[in-house]
C-alpha cells in the first residue's frame, strides 16, 4: 500500500508539473478576422491542455461564432486577453516563437514543429513562453517576426499549403504538450536569469541610440543595421547579467561622448 501511495505521490506531483508548464505558454493571435478561427483556436489549446489565449486587434470579437466553434472551450475565450498591438502581448515573455508560411526580410533561426515544441517546454518550465500566429490572409509583418526568438514553419503539401489557423495552432499545441511530459537535458534560464522581450526591447532603443550618436547609423538611411542586430541578439537569447553588461557599455559609451563635448 505504501509503494502505491508513494507512487500516486509521483504521480500527481509529475502532472502538476507538466501543467504548470503548459499554463506558461500563451497562444498570441494577430488580428485575427474570422471570430471562428477563435473559437476554434480556444478549441484546439483546451484539447492540448494550454489555457492562455490573447487576441491582438481582432476584427470581431467577442463574437457568436467563436463561442460556437469553441465546442466548449468557453472558458478559454472567456479569459482570453485582448491587445491593441503585439509588444502589449508580448513584453512579459522571455521566449516568442512565430509560426509563419514563409520567412519574410532577414530571415530568422527556423525550427520545425517537433523542435519548436522542444524549445518551448525547456523554457516554459520557469519562463514565460508565447506563439504567435498573423493574419489569416497575410500572416505576420517583417517587423512582428523581429519580435520573436525563432521562425516556425509547418511543412505541408507544396502543391496544397493552405493550413487553416485553428490546424496550425493546433500542430503546435500538440507539441508542446508531447515534449512537456518529455526529459529535456539541455540547460533552461531560471526565472532571474532570464530576461522579458520588454527587457529586450528598451536594450534595442537604447543600442539604436548610441550608434546614431557614434554616427555608426544614420537615420536618414539605416538600411536594415537594427533588423539584422535584433536577430542576432534575440538568437543569442542573453541572460540577465549579459544584458546588464550591454547597457553598461552603451551607457559609459555616451558619458564618454558627453565627457568629450563638454571639454570641447
Amino acid at each position: 500500500m505504501e509503494f502505491l501511495i508513494s507512487n500516486g505521490i509521483i504521480a500527481i506531483i509529475s502532472v502538476t508539473c507538466i501543467q504548470s508548464m503548459l499554463d506558461n505558454i500563451r497562444i498570441v493571435l494577430v488580428s485575427t478576422s474570422h471570430p471562428g478561427n477563435i473559437g476554434s483556436t480556444a478549441r484546439a489549446m483546451k484539447t492540448m491542455g494550454l489555457k492562455q489565449l490573447v487576441l491582438v486587434n481582432p476584427k470581431k470579437y467577442p463574437h457568436s461564432q467563436a463561442i460556437d466553434m469553441a465546442a466548449g472551450a468557453d472558458d478559454i475565450l472567456d479569459a482570453a486577453v485582448v491587445v491593441d498591438n503585439l509588444q502589449a502581448a508580448i513584453s512579459d515573455c522571455q521566449l516568442v516563437l512565430g509560426a509563419s508560411a514563409r520567412p519574410r526580410g532577414i530571415p530568422l533561426p527556423g525550427l520545425t514543429p517537433r523542435q519548436s515544441g522542444e524549445v518551448v517546454c525547456q523554457h516554459a518550465q520557469n519562463s514565460e513562453v508565447a506563439i504567435v500566429f498573423g493574419r489569416e490572409h497575410a500572416g505576420l509583418t517583417n517587423d512582428e517576426l523581429l519580435k520573436c526568438n525563432y521562425h516556425v514553419f509547418i511543412p505541408s503539401n507544396p502543391d496544397y499549403s493552405s493550413l487553416n489557423l485553428a490546424q496550425a495552432v493546433q500542430v503546435l499545441c500538440y507539441e508542446c504538450r508531447i515534449h512537456s511530459n518529455a526529459d529535456n537535458s539541455i540547460k533552461v534560464l531560471t526565472s532571474d536569469e532570464s530576461v522579458s522581450l520588454d527587457d529586450m526591447d528598451k536594450f534595442y532603443k537604447h543600442l539604436e541610440q548610441v550608434l546614431i550618436e557614434i554616427d555608426f547609423l544614420k537615420p536618414s538611411n539605416p538600411k536594415r543595421l537594427m533588423q539584422r542586430l535584433r536577430r542576432l541578439f534575440n538568437r543569442a537569447q542573453l541572460e540577465r547579467l549579459e544584458l546588464n553588461i550591454l547597457r553598461g557599455i552603451l551607457s559609459n559609451i555616451q558619458r564618454m561622448l558627453k565627457t568629450r563635448s563638454d571639454d570641447e
